[in-house]
Formats: C-alpha cells, sequence, structure tokens
C-alpha cells in the first residue's frame, strides 16, 4: 500500500514491507519503485522491514519539484534529503540501497547523517562525474549502444529514445519486462511526468563525488559487467571506492549483467546484500 511523507515542495511515495532492520531501496532516473519488486521479497523473507521509495517527480511521488539550490534540476543531494527523511519518519537507522543516481545520493546520506545510515549498497551508481570516454564510444559496442539513447534521450526529450535505452540497459530481460515497460510508458506518459523525469538530467554527480571522502559507514559498489552506462564498469567502480576513506567500501561484480542489476539478477544481488547487512547490521 502507498503511503505519503509531506516535505517541502511535494510529497514522496513509498511503500513498506515486512519486520527487523529498516532497509531502503531507491531506484534510478526514469523508473519506479517497482523495479525492485523481485529484489524485495526476498530481503523481507530474510528478515527485513523493506522501504521502496519512488524518487521525487518520479512513479506516485508528487511532481513541479525544484532543487534545493532554486533550479528546475533533481539533483542527488534533494533525494537524499528525501531518503533521510523518510528513514527518519520510519525510525532509522537504515541501511540504503540505491540505484544509479540513488547511488550518489546514498554517498550524500551516509556522509551528512551517519547516525540514520549504517551503511549503503550503490547498485551501477552514478557517483564520480562523467565524461564521454571518446575512445570506447568507438571501441566498445556496449558503451556506445547506451550512451548514444541516454543522451538522445535527453538532447531530443525523447521517450522512444528512453525506452530504447532501456533496451540495451537491460541486459537480462525479467520474464515480466514487457509488462513492466508497458506500465512505465503509461506513467511516463502522465502530463508533465517525462518533462520531471528529465530534470533529473540537469544535474550532476558532483555533488556525490565531493562527499565520498566523508562516508564512514561500510558502503558496497555492485556493477553488472554488461553495464552500458559505463565504458569500464569495474574500474568505475573501484573508482568510487578509491576516494572513500581506506577500507570503507568493497565492490561486487555480476557476470553479465546490465545497468538495472537488481531488476535483471534479484537472486544475485539479494545474496550480496543479505551478507552485506547480516555483517553491519548484526541482524
Amino acid at each position: 500500500m502507498t503511503e505519503y511523507l509531506t516535505r517541502d515542495g511535494g510529497r514522496i511515495a513509498y511503500d513498506v514491507t515486512g519486520t527487523g532492520p529498516l532497509v531502503v531501496l531507491s531506484h534510478g532516473i526514469g523508473t519506479r519503485r517497482q523495479s525492485f519488486r523481485d529484489l524485495t521479497p526476498l530481503l523481507v523473507a530474510a528478515g527485513y522491514r523493506v522501504a521502496a521509495v519512488d524518487l521525487r517527480g518520479h512513479g506516485e511521488s508528487s511532481m513541479n519539484w525544484t532543487s534545493h539550490d532554486g533550479s528546475e534540476a533533481i539533483s542527488r543531494t534533494d533525494v537524499a534529503g528525501d531518503l533521510l527523511a523518510v528513514i527518519r519518519h520510519l525510525g532509522g537507522p537504515a541501511v540504503i540501497i540505491g540505484h544509479s543516481i540513488s547511488g550518489g545520493a546514498a554517498t550524500i546520506a551516509a556522509a551528512q547523517d551517519p547516525e540514520s545510515v549504517t551503511g549503503i549498497i550503490e547498485l551501477a551508481p552514478f557517483t564520480l562525474t562523467q565524461q564521454l570516454a571518446v575512445g570506447a564510444f568507438c571501441t566498445v559496442p556496449r558503451y556506445r549502444r547506451g550512451m548514444s539513447r541516454l543522451l538522445g534521450t535527453m538532447v531530443f526529450k525523447s521517450q522512444r529514445l528512453w525506452f530504447s535505452y532501456l533496451d540495451a540497459a537491460y541486459a537480462i530481460k525479467p520474464a515480466d519486462y514487457a509488462e513492466d515497460m508497458a506500465a512505465l510508458g503509461e506513467k511516463l506518459s502522465e502530463p508533465g511526468r517525462f518533462a520531471e523525469f528529465l530534470k533529473t538530467g540537469k544535474s550532476t554527480p558532483a555533488d556525490a563525488q565531493e562527499q565520498l571522502p566523508r562516508v564512514t559507514r561500510p558502503a558496497l559498489i555492485v556493477m553488472g559487467t554488461e553495464d552500458p552506462d559505463f565504458a569500464d564498469p569495474k574500474a568505475e567502480a573501484e573508482a568510487v571506492v578509491a576516494r572513500m576513506p581506506a577500507g570503507i567500501g568493497s565492490v561486487a561484480l555480476l557476470e553479465g549483467a546490465g545497468h538495472y542489476p537488481h531488476a535483471e539478477t534479484p537472486e544475485r544481488v539479494a545474496e550480496l546484500a543479505i551478507a552485506f547487512l547480516k555483517e553491519h547490521t548484526g541482524a
């Protein structure tokens, strides 16, 4: 059942399942909290209370947000504030599992309020500032397919290109992929919803990168080896960890997975997440 938390500027939608230590799930741009539909029950069965959150402007969260700096962008700092508000409302602390933009948001939340964040798991995170890897664009087909479609989505404001990107980004298609994409298409076709999603493309990960040296909670960076968003997914994950204090972060690679490992290989992500949770929550 959808619940709502009122924030300055709108409402954040989320749902809560299970009992036990709190785990907060936050998705990437242009999708919904339903991307965690197969991961959530695995975490609940392992003994955790799981809150899946819709990013501001996405899913059932309200639209017409402005950023903390007054711009129209939706930044990782904004998302971090929303996640911390949900954690406090639900009586945290919590482990945050953040995908893509929400990986960067998890970094910021952990750095800003370590009392509320027990640990962070970043799935295919955009936590470091990015530059187009021109050489890889020419020589790595996976990267070229993803980047051309992702950049085209933002430049041409094209929903068609966005779904073409998703087709490339899901290296492994879930059994209900077609149904999920149809439902997402209906959501993004709501008046104003696609424009709200595009606000995320106006922000950069610079705010998250700046906070990496301030992270004191344990962190796990999970990358699919076939992620088309990065020229070298392994190197990207290792670069995130390298900017954290020594001993804080670790890397896990999922062979064959793309940019949505929690939806493509939920059992493998659950295995990693549960081991991390048991180690760092004591439950």
